[in-house]
């Protein structure tokens, strides 16, 4: 398996930037797809964003598309969000998830965006926008 420690959270005002990094440790991490969630209290979990094994495609939630930016290193088995014109909405705990590359399918048809298509998790970083 692989274990997945998030980083880089912390309180902004909105309109700044924020890079989360998720470091990972554990087997090949270039055999998982990486996915950054995120969750506020009582509500559920949301994905936010994904990237491929490789980092050749990139997918994200329209709430952020054209704000944040994935991407990946796998030289240093780190994921990357960084997080620009940030709004008091984006605050949440940001989760990032591993899914593995040679797994059955999780989900069918195929939902990058669910979270059942993930094997492990992080445990977060607080993000905190004030407006």
């Amino acid at each position: 398996q692989v274990q997945l420690v998030e980083s880089g959270g912390g309180l902004v005002q909105a309109g700044d930037s924020l890079r989360l990094s998720c470091a990972a440790s554990g087997r090949t991490f270039s055999n998982y797809h990486i996915g950054w969630f995120r969750q506020v209290p009582g509500k559920e979990r949301e994905f936010v964003a994904r990237i491929s094994d490789s980092g050749g495609s990139t997918f994200y939630a329209d709430s952020v598309k054209g704000r944040f930016t994935i991407s990946r290193d796998n030289a240093k088995n780190t994921v990357y969000l960084q997080m620009n014109n940030l709004k008091p909405e984006d605050t949440a705990v940001y989760y990032c998830a591993a899914d593995y590359l040679f797994s059955p399918p999780k989900t069918r048809p195929l939902n990058r965006a669910a979270m059942q298509q993930y094997d492990f998790w992080g445990q977060g970083t607080q993000v905190t926008v004030s407006s």
